[in-house]
């Protein structure tokens, strides 16, 4: 199965030569995002007025994603009010795992393990295959620096990144001045379809939402 977004943006948060994560609470609500998003895209998961449910729990056939449903099957059961934030919040630290668990498995990072002042363990996970990164990142630099067309999942993978002001992760050497504008207007643009549209629109609105809550807790 292919690279999902949640797994996507675990890549790209991920330093090639250390294996430190980079913007780790950002990264890591978008990363659930990203997964969410993907079952949504898949037509297992529906996002409506900021509202989840699991419209067809038939497996997808990838591990990453089948668990994923499962749990929300499981959170959501007959109520058909929860928040599209509630499940980030409940699911990030697990969905970060998850991914990069996934891209072990994939061969694309590798886990390296030691303890931190000789005391506290630590995992890394340097880059073992770059060739997956490479081409997320040669889609993203011709989406939003060259001015080419998005499919839907490149506009919800850049629509997650924008709201998790996540733009140094994707665009390390380019000026933010260049790249958040152009950002933005993927994430508001008309490329998907109404209803991915209207998916992405709330899973970036849940997301942002996130995001700031964590900045004013850290302040």
């Amino acid at each position: 199965m292919a690279v999902t977004l949640g797994e996507e943006v675990a890549l790209l948060s991920l330093d090639d030569a250390s294996g430190a994560a980079k913007d780790r609470q950002n990264a890591g609500w978008a990363v659930a995002g990203g997964t969410l998003l993907e079952l949504v895209l898949a037509g297992r998961v529906t996002v409506s007025g900021g509202r989840l449910a699991v419209a067809d729990a038939t497996p997808t056939g990838g591990a990453l994603l089948d668990e994923r449903l499962r749990t929300i099957g499981d959170w959501t059961g007959r109520n058909s009010g929860r928040k599209v934030v509630a499940w980030l919040t409940k699911d990030q630290p697990k969905a970060v795992r998850a991914a990069v668990e996934s891209l072990c498995a994939r061969g694309l990072v590798a886990e390296e393990r030691h303890r931190a002042l000789g005391i506290f363990p630590v995992r890394r996970y340097p880059e073992a295959d770059g060739s997956v990164e490479r081409e997320l990142r040669e889609r993203l630099a011709a989406v939003v620096l060259e001015g080419a067309e998005p499919d839907d999942r490149t506009s919800g993978l850049i629509a997650l990144l924008h709201a998790a002001r996540l733009h140094r992760l994707a665009f390390s050497e380019a000026p933010r001045r260049r790249v958040e504008p152009r950002m933005a207007e993927i994430a508001q643009g008309q490329w998907a379809g109404a209803e991915v549209r209207e998916a992405i629109r709330n899973m970036q609105a849940a997301v942002a939402a996130a995001t700031v809550v964590t900045v004013a807790g850290a302040v």
